[in-house]
């Protein structure tokens, strides 16, 4: 009020003789309500066109300042569709005037959705990709333009015709067997140590945590079998590894809780090498045959950097370097001729 005053009676450095509205217009394009033009449908569109050319996106009510028009915005042409101004017959919107005339998604009157147009989806899903969709999948491909997010949404909290209190991964796992990774069976040891077995004779070795997925098992992995075994969850007790447990039931060496090593019980298995080759071990000789999967390389390196109980900073040739030393060659008497 004050700064309209000063505009027009010229006070505070101003020549006056104009109002604030004046000086918006002109500087400005501002155009006051009693002086708005009729607008048209197509003369919205042409705009929304361009727009879209622009920027690779249809205009929004919050879109802003319309271009090369005096003092047009998209919020403007959002009251004139809804209220009916300006010439227009009211009850629309700029989104409901872009889906009718532009094919243009409108996120406020969606589809209705079904069970079976989204099993549909899914059965697409799974034939052009090998993999069946997840709520991370993203558009859904021969689809309205909604995404899977938005489908689990719906399944879940209800709407767009859907009941709610659903998943997407539970609907695919009761109508296309799809393992759901929510609500797995619970795993017992026995079934572990089966598959452990079944593992070892198809491949010479046993299983790991990295040994990837487990065949005729319906998606289980030894990864997740570890993680359950771990924490327990799935029916187990937890505290364990899978590890641990081949170690304790299969005999298997595990590589993560390997036995402390003693200086003279390696000295001992040195000996024994020596008696049976009539060479001193180094740590290339390979496997300690008196201590089952003991090598002479994985002793020096815990002799070395201090691992399994032993103090470090010493080796295999170290160690043995007493051993090795010659036996010292008793003086031969001298005899006296008679």
């Amino acid at each position: 009020m004050h700064v309209d005053g000063a505009l027009a009676h010229g006070r505070r450095g101003l020549p006056g003789g104009m109002s604030l509205e004046q000086l918006l217009v002109k500087h400005r394009g501002f155009r006051p309500a009693k002086h708005e033009a009729n607008l048209t449908t197509q003369q919205i569109l042409g705009w929304a066109d361009a727009y879209h050319m622009r920027n690779g996106e249809w205009p929004s009510a919050q879109s802003g300042a319309i271009p090369q028009t005096l003092g047009e915005s998209w919020y403007r042409i959002q009251i004139a569709l809804k209220q009916g101004r300006r010439g227009l017959p009211g009850g629309s919107s700029l989104a409901r005037l872009l889906q009718q005339e532009r094919d243009v998604r409108n996120k406020s009157n969606l589809q209705r959705l079904t069970v079976r147009q989204i099993l549909k989806w899914a059965d697409a899903h799974h034939n052009q990709t090998g993999k069946w969709p997840t709520r991370d999948s993203g558009v859904v491909l021969d689809g309205d333009g909604t995404t899977w997010m938005a489908i689990q949404d719906a399944l879940y909290l209800g709407g767009r015709g859907l009941r709610g209190g659903n998943s997407l991964a539970r609907l695919l796992g009761e109508q296309r067997d799809v393992r759901n990774i929510q609500r797995l069976p619970d795993l017992r040891i026995a079934s572990i140590l089966e598959w452990a077995d079944v593992h070892h004779e198809r491949t010479g070795v046993w299983p790991i945590r990295e040994s990837g997925e487990i065949v005729d098992t319906g998606g289980e992995n030894w990864g997740s079998i570890d993680h359950a075994l771990k924490v327990g969850s799935r029916g187990l007790e937890g505290k364990t590894t899978l590890a641990k447990l081949l170690a304790e039931q299969r005999g298997k060496r595990n590589l993560r809780d390997l036995p402390p090593l003693i200086e003279s019980e390696i000295r001992t298995w040195a000996v024994q090498h020596f008696e049976r080759t009539g060479r001193w071990p180094s740590q290339t000789t390979g496997p300690i045959l008196d201590a089952p999967g003991e090598k002479w390389r994985n002793v020096d390196t815990s002799l070395y950097k201090g691992l399994r109980g032993l103090p470090g900073g010493s080796s295999l040739a170290q160690l043995l370097k007493d051993k090795k030393k010659p036996r010292p060659v008793g003086r031969k008497k001298k005899t006296t001729s008679q």
